[in-house]
């Protein structure tokens, strides 16, 4: 059934529309003006909203209420849920739902991942209302987003951090715009709009394999006949199960209030793409984590299975989550916005000049922010970006940052030219070409108005990578703005700076090929790292350079950067555990006896042949007993060893250098069976039944 978008849109949302209804004018009045400015949340305030809230969330069916926050790590976000039942009074009962039950929430902060910043017996936390990010009724509950600290005032979770750090971006930015004569712009906003990839498989399939329902992704699997190599999956005509899917996710999050603008085939088989419209970076986070939930529920609704994990299947295209990033005035500037002439806007060019400056600077940092365990099986390969951070200028900016480099004076720099693409039909129009092509190998592109970060794995918060964004270009806006601020000749300062900046950190600048060999060779000439395991890059989080960016802007404390060093160890140890004891299960339970039963069969057939017709061939059976029987005692060998390593790891870097390699080594002859044992024995679906079967 079809939907007009206009007439659902936000329907479930308490936005401003409904507060403008149902609040008195003045108390309306102040929530805009906080929702836009910020500022204290007085008990007398949350009261009046908290009684219309309510009003408004009983009529659309809610019984309870929950503070939704998003704990470090935990993808999907977390809740508890209370009724609004109040006392029973004289047999009666009412609903209630206060001002204080609005402002904060106590959950217990020692059952999440907090680093050694909360001990087991201090349990105390508290989730804040977060009044730029609206509440909505979902599945009969009251969802309120919240930050999340503990008892200390810590932060343990992803949304504090970046609320912090758009601040410090706004108040960087605003006065480096100030500079330049916009001395009306009040904030400077952090947008993000983060492109979601993700895979549907069938759910019946999906829960015959463990490996899918513990770790995410398949740990054994042999390619099927067919992958990506014909590019007719990306872009292509929707099957009918997925176009029934995801016009339900639609529908559930236009009522939601999500601009989901665009969906499609992804690469792979079974990999599809959603992706919004623009928003501020606290409501984006706080999208996104819905759209996850929506995907993985609606996908169980339909019979089928949302997997997030960025490299489900081994041989095709993983997923991860295209985080488009841009910074814009108050008052309508785009601070990523080139101009007609970016060879002459001196304030785009030192934009441009501190972002240079803060990607070289921060690297390894943004790489760990990024990425996740999965994302090491997704980085470098042919799918998406490498594990080198580069950024990618285009042809018009990467000529006139290699005229600044050059020396070459401000008035000779190369002038940009709008061009137009002209295919030589009549009828067809003559299309305005975009001043930069589109480089899918670079892991941070400049795309017209806006930079996205492709490295962002596809399963995490994006609150982690946007942290370190707005973090690292408040702290260049604040360093240009002191060496700038007061010039005599401010003109010939900035041009100065630019050149100078610029030509200190042209080398993370590459706008190639970034899955090139000579890429990698190259880097390493300019000296850029290329981390390929999040294990070495997970140290950036206490680098003295990061420590003092985050202390200096407010952000996070070194305490707060320690306990997210450890607690990412720690996740990366036990999810690397999870999945090698899966292996070992599986091949235990699953594939070795199913093997054994299989060679057993040949066997018997192989003698039962002989029996009747001792002339009969039976190199065949022969041959297939050999290969089959070398292969399983291959595995058997690999699985005792899984056990022992297993056992015997404890550190993310031990479980990175030794229980990694042996659970590969299970892997290898276990997929080469595949190949060869009849699929009556084969005990769980192929991947060509997982990625093409839905």
């Amino acid at each position: 059934m079809s939907v007009n978008v206009a007439e659902v849109f936000g329907q479930d949302v308490f936005n401003e529309a409904v507060m403008k209804e149902r609040l008195p004018e003045v108390t309306y009045k102040q929530m805009v003006k906080l929702m836009e400015e910020g500022g204290d949340v007085t008990l007398e305030l949350a009261d009046i909203v908290a009684k219309a809230m309510k009003e408004w969330a009983i009529e659309k069916g809610a019984t309870h209420y929950t503070h939704i926050f998003q704990p470090y790590i935990v993808s999907i976000g977390a809740e508890k849920h209370d009724s609004f039942a109040d006392i029973p009074k004289g047999g009666k009962i009412e609903n209630s739902f206060s001002g204080k039950d609005l402002l904060m929430g106590e959950p217990d902060a020692s059952s999440f991942p907090s680093g050694g910043l909360r001990a087991t017996c201090a349990a105390r936390g508290y989730t804040a209302w977060d009044v730029g990010s609206p509440a909505y009724v979902k599945d009969g509950i009251l969802c309120i987003p919240t930050a999340f600290c503990a008892y200390t005032g810590e932060s343990l979770d992803t949304k504090t951090p970046l609320l912090k750090a758009c601040d410090a971006v706004s108040k960087a930015g605003v006065r480096f715009v100030k500079m330049f004569g916009n001395t009306e712009a009040k904030k400077v906003r952090a947008y993000v709009g983060p492109e979601q990839e993700y895979f549907i498989v069938n759910r019946e399939k999906y829960l015959e394999r463990p490996d899918l329902i513990y770790a995410g992704r398949t740990l054994f699997g042999a390619p099927a006949p067919k992958g990506q190599e014909m590019e007719d999956q990306y872009f292509g005509p929707l099957k009918t199960k997925i176009a029934d899917f995801m016009a339900d996710v639609d529908e559930q999050l236009w009522k939601l209030g999500i601009t989901v603008k665009t969906q499609h085939n992804e690469v792979a088989p079974g990999q599809h793409e959603i992706a919004p419209i623009f928003a501020p970076a606290d409501a984006a986070l706080d999208s996104n984590f819905l759209v996850m939930d929506v995907l993985k529920s609606t996908a169980t609704k339909h019979g089928l299975a949302c997997l997030l994990h960025e490299k489900p299947f081994a041989g095709v295209n993983g997923s991860g989550k295209h985080n488009n990033w841009s910074l814009g005035t108050d008052n309508g500037v785009n601070l990523f916005k080139p101009g007609k002439e970016p060879n002459k806007n001196l304030q785009f060019l030192l934009v441009l000049a501190c972002l240079m400056e803060a990607v070289k600077k921060h690297s390894l940092l943004l790489r760990a922010a990024a990425s996740n365990t999965g994302n090491d099986h997704r980085l470098g390969a042919n799918e998406a970006p490498p594990a080198i951070i580069s950024i990618y200028m285009g042809d018009q900016l990467g000529e006139i940052v290699d005229a600044i480099v050059a020396g070459v004076p401000f008035d000779k720099l190369p002038c940009a030219t709008v061009e137009t693409l002209d295919l030589g039909v009549s009828t067809l129009p003559v299309l305005p070409k975009d001043p930069t092509d589109r480089n899918r190998t670079s892991p941070f592109a400049f795309t017209g108005n806006r930079f996205e970060f492709r490295m962002v794995a596809s399963s995490v918060s994006i609150g982690d990578a946007n942290t370190v964004m707005n973090s690292m270009m408040a702290e260049s806006f604040n360093k240009a703005c002191d060496a700038l601020e007061g010039a005599e000749d401010f003109e010939k300062a900035v041009i100065d700076y630019i050149y100078k900046t610029m030509k200190e950190n042209k080398d993370i600048v590459f706008n190639g090929n970034g899955y090139s060999d000579e890429w990698v060779e190259e880097a390493a000439k300019r000296g850029l790292p290329n981390v390929k395991s999040i294990v070495d890059a997970i140290p950036a989080y206490v680098e003295p350079s990061t420590i003092e960016m985050f202390e200096k802007l407010g952000v996070l404390s070194a305490r707060e950067l320690e306990a997210r060093k450890e607690i990412k160890l720690e996740e990366y140890a036990g999810l690397i555990n999870i999945e090698a004891r899966t292996m070992i299960d599986m091949a235990s339970k699953l594939y070795i006896p199913s093997v054994i039963a299989f060679v057993n069969s040949v066997a018997s057939s192989m003698n039962t042949v002989k029996s009747a017709y001792a002339q009969a061939d039976t190199s065949a059976q022969q041959t297939i007993l050999v290969k089959a029987s070398s292969l399983l005692a291959d595995a058997q060998k690999a699985l005792d060893e899984l056990k022992n390593v297993t056992d015997a790891a404890e550190t993310a870097k031990e479980y990175h250098d030794t229980v990694l390699p042996t659970m590969a080594a299970l892997r290898a002859p276990i997929d080469e069976l595949e190949t060869i044992v009849d699929s009556e024995y084969w005990p769980v679906p192929t991947y060509g039944e997982l990625m093409f079967e839905v």
